[in-house]
């Protein structure tokens, strides 16, 4: 992910670099241009020159053309060099523009791989949520089966012991034994508590031994 991210902000600072050199591209083109123009001007201004002396004294007409020529020829070589000069900038340019296009493209790219790994990532964080509740659920379901049945056999033992003992002593159906009378039939001689914290009743002879907590009822 790290990788990814940083690949991202490699695109973007291309990008960044891409489009300052197409700027100062640009200016440099448009200096040239106009130079360009200033250069075209003096041209003409020097074509207008020419054309004023050929009406002029012959002598002086040819020094002054000879010199005008000579100029001319300047300007023309450094026309040459600016136009030589704009098409290497207009190629730059086009160079840095497809550079740019490039990385925002990769940049676009990237982006929507990390939007796809988030999206991934949060299904994945979702479904993990969802096991993690459903195995809560289901712990907590087994652990309150475990303790009812629990809480059902100590109600049986009870039971069981109170027959044995309404049987040992001669006991009418009516009898209600205590915690002592019953501690000898016990497992253990331990009278058992209900692990959901219930309160056991004995009850008489002829009557099941109840759970104060709700469902811990012997059928």
């Amino acid at each position: 992910m790290n990788i990814k991210r940083w690949f991202a902000w490699a695109c973007l600072v291309l990008m960044l670099v891409a489009e300052m050199f197409l700027f100062l591209a640009n200016r440099e083109k448009d200096a040239a241009l106009v130079s360009l123009h200033d250069t075209q001007v003096q041209m003409h201004q020097t074509q207008v020159d020419l054309d004023a002396l050929k009406n002029s004294n012959v002598g002086l007409q040819a020094s002054e053309i000879l010199r005008l020529r000579k100029q001319n020829e300047i300007i023309t070589n450094r026309f040459a060099a600016l136009e030589t000069t704009i098409a290497e900038l207009t190629a730059e340019n086009q160079s840095n523009a497809q550079h740019l296009g490039t990385a925002r493209r990769a940049l676009k790219l990237q982006q929507q791989h990390l939007q796809e790994l988030e999206a991934a990532n949060q299904q994945i964080q979702t479904a993990s949520e969802q096991v993690q509740q459903i195995a809560e659920t289901s712990a907590t379901n087994a652990a309150v089966i475990i303790a009812k049945k629990t809480c059902l056999n100590n109600l049986r033992h009870i039971d069981d012991a109170k027959q044995e003992w309404a049987s040992d002593n001669y006991k009418p159906d009516d009898a209600v034994p205590t915690v002592k009378d019953l501690l000898v039939y016990l497992p253990d001689t331990v009278f058992p508590a209900c692990p959901s914290g219930g309160t056991y009743a004995i009850n008489a002879v002829n009557e099941v031994p109840t759970c104060s907590f709700a469902g811990h009822v012997l059928p």
